[in-house]
């Protein structure tokens, strides 16, 4: 067709300008290859991983999953200030992650360094991500501050930042193997096994297999309702596979090279909406994902460093709705999405302290589906960003200008269409004083978010008029970051105060059907938020040691569209005002005992907050036990967690009850 033509000649004229453009970089450049010296960085042993940005960022690594209760990256960020995650329940439950009020599509979750994307949904399900090979999970405001990255890193309102664990073997360890199996609660049973092979000085290979297998069942009782009777949560039933296959090469760190193949089956039940305690008819999800990416990144002796990336990716997805009140008695759909990417940045020191990047990225979405007039949908994205930051005395500036330019076409009905956007940044770093403890911190970012392909297209029998979402970022904080002798080993704050400004801001609101939304454009949304945090850990008291992690979210997102609106100053639905995670532990020699606490207040199920528009708020705690031994000199970990230990029945999403208390087993050696 024409429209595919004109598509296929824009992704020509991409690489050829990327390939002409880069190779006679890489021949003026390709005899002075050399290593790098790393500087030498003291440790303290208890101190919580801090990472270092202009932006606010928040880490949890591989040793914290088990302190906080976690068993799939959603639980592993829910207490990190300022997110929100939507989840409808059980184990099987889709589980989306919203940063400041803005929603799951301003949010780019990158697997390492490659974006995950769903053009069709614009939502990553967290539910699907294992943390068996996840080494650390940061979560940057605004965007990471590293020059070097692909020019998606640049083009969302938050990062999620997934890395996985780096083979770490040596001649005398040509190989690790690490398995186990997690049993409990719901029929859990996850056995996994993570394999790590020297191929030769300098190829390595990683696999990992994680298979789960639940039945998903739970007692719940509907909050408030005045009665004690429970029911059973029914179709919230999962079997899935997940496995992971990479490939590294390194050369003295100067050239880097890594291949990943990423494979995700699961056939899962959607919980229904539980209305008086009578659930919907089950629906059923198949999920067919593959993923295959790559990436090389070579440093050069002044300074030049060139990160090429390339993805293919396919996702299939089976969707059965029975019975279903219409002729055939079911919904039976399937869709397709099919992706490829390649991305290319490069990056200079002009002086010590001044650094310059430039980075394009072009990628081609389509998406297939036999529902009734479908339109067909594909999509080609070519980002363009330069950046830079310099470093003088106490000051660190930032600043980058991102090009967004979209073509999309249809095959049925009419295509989107959106003009070439400029989106620019700027971030802020000051030490007012001589002490490096203190820091003072700022930035603005300007982000445009195009209407997804189902917001767009999903059951449109006419045409949709959906506009863009633009947002306007402010923040203004401070970190305070100082190592202790005394009884504390350390302790680290952060405070931040944001102002997000949102115009044509889409809503989708969950029906009856959780595969399903109603979208509509808002119009204007002002966010004012508050984040506070704080960690602190004591010194070794003989076999002893204590740890503390607190966040704090004050959130404000109004309607400000129409002053004569029943929505207007009034709480966008799904964003409680407040907040608060907590974790602390304790740990006596080989024995560590965590507690997580998670509060939310109160949120709406849609814009009018009349009060019986409330889901309830709730305080959720959990206990997780953790031996660490050694069997024949193997490594052994044994932990018991107990979630929800208060068995407190409640919901996030309206309709959609979260389970009681539950526990869950783990078992892992190290070969």
């Amino acid at each position: 067709m024409k429209g595919s033509k004109v598509i296929k000649k824009s992704i020509i004229y991409f690489r050829a300008t990327l390939v002409t453009t880069l190779l006679p970089v890489a021949a003026v450049f390709a005899q002075t290859d050399t290593s790098r010296t790393l500087n030498e960085v003291s440790i303290n042993a208890h101190k919580a991983l801090v990472v270092p940005s202009i932006t606010p960022s928040q880490q949890i690594n591989n040793q914290d999953f088990i302190k906080s209760g976690s068993f799939n990256v959603a639980d592993a960020v829910r207490n990190f200030s300022g997110v929100n995650i939507k989840d409808y329940g059980g184990i099987g439950g889709i589980k989306t992650i919203s940063v400041r009020g803005l929603g799951a599509g301003h949010t780019a979750v990158f697997y390492d360094g490659l974006q995950l994307n769903d053009a069709e949904t614009g939502q990553i399900d967290l539910s699907k991500l294992s943390l068996i090979n996840i080494r650390s999970i940061t979560l940057y405001n605004g965007q990471p501050d590293n020059l070097l990255q692909p020019a998606r890193a640049f083009a969302a309102a938050s990062l999620l930042s997934l890395q996985t664990m780096p083979p770490q073997l040596s001649k005398n360890k040509p190989y690790e193997i690490t398995t186990g199996v997690k049993a409990g609660s719901f029929g859990l049973f996850n056995p996994y096994v993570l394999y790590q092979q020297r191929l030769s000085e300098r190829w390595t290979a990683v696999m990992t297999s994680n298979y789960i297998n639940a039945n998903g069942r739970y007692k719940f009782n509907t909050p408030n309702d005045g009665s004690d009777t429970l029911s059973t949560r029914h179709n919230s039933q999962v079997r899935s596979l997940q496995t992971d296959a990479s490939l590294y090469w390194n050369k003295n760190d100067s050239s880097l090279f890594s291949l990943h193949a990423n494979f995700y089956n699961a056939k899962r039940g959607l919980p229904g909406a539980v209305v008086f305690y009578t659930e919907s008819p089950g629906e059923k999800l198949d999920n067919d994902d593959i993923l295959l990416q790559a990436s090389y990144k070579h440093i050069w002796k002044n300074s030049l460093q060139l990160l090429l990336s390339s993805k293919v990716s396919q996702l299939k997805t089976r969707y059965l709705d029975s019975p279903y009140f219409n002729t055939q008695g079911y919904i039976l759909q399937h869709y397709k999405q099919r992706e490829a990417y390649q991305s290319a940045a490069i990056s200079y020191n002009i002086t010590n302290n001044w650094a310059i990047s430039y980075a394009a990225d072009g990628s081609y979405t389509k998406v297939d589906a036999d529902i009734y007039k479908y339109a067909y949908p594909s999509r080609f994205t070519l980002l363009n960003v330069l950046a830079s930051k310099v470093k003088f005395n106490r000051w660190e500036l930032a600043g980058n200008l991102l090009h967004t330019y979209i073509n999309e076409k249809v095959e049925r009905g009419k295509a989107f269409h959106q003009s070439p956007v400029l989106s620019p940044t700027l971030m802020l770093s000051v030490q007012p004083f001589n002490s490096k403890e203190l820091k003072l911190r700022a930035f603005y970012k300007n982000i445009f978010r195009a209407p997804t392909l189902d917001e767009l297209y999903y059951f449109a029998f006419v045409d949709r008029i959906i506009k863009p979402e633009l947002v306007k970022q402010y923040d203004l904080g401070a970190i305070y970051d100082k190592d202790l002798s005394d009884l504390l080993s350390y302790v680290f704050v952060s405070a931040d105060v944001y102002y997000n400004n949102v115009r044509d801001k889409i809503i989708g609101i969950p029906s009856t059907n959780p595969a399903v939304f109603s979208f509509s454009n808002v119009g204007k949304v002002d966010i004012k938020g508050l984040d506070l945090g704080i960690k602190t850990a004591t010194r070794n008291l003989g076999d002893w040691y204590l740890s503390l992690m607190a966040n704090y979210t004050y959130q404000q997102a109004l309607d400000v569209t129409d002053p004569t609106s029943s929505t207007y100053l009034q709480q966008i639905a799904y964003t409680p005002k407040h907040t608060f995670a907590l974790n602390a532990g304790i740990n006596f020699k080989k024995l560590g005992v965590y507690y997580n606490q998670v509060i939310s207040s109160k949120r709406n199920y849609n814009g009018d907050n009349d009060p019986e528009h409330n889901v309830p708020g709730y305080a959720v705690g959990d206990v997780s036990l953790l031996y660490n031994t050694n069997i024949n000199h193997l490594p052994l970990r044994l932990s018991i967690e107990a979630n929800n230990i208060f068995n407190k029945y409640y919901a996030i999403i309206q309709s959609y009850p979260m389970p009681g208390r539950s526990y869950r087993l783990t078992m892992q050696i190290t070969i």
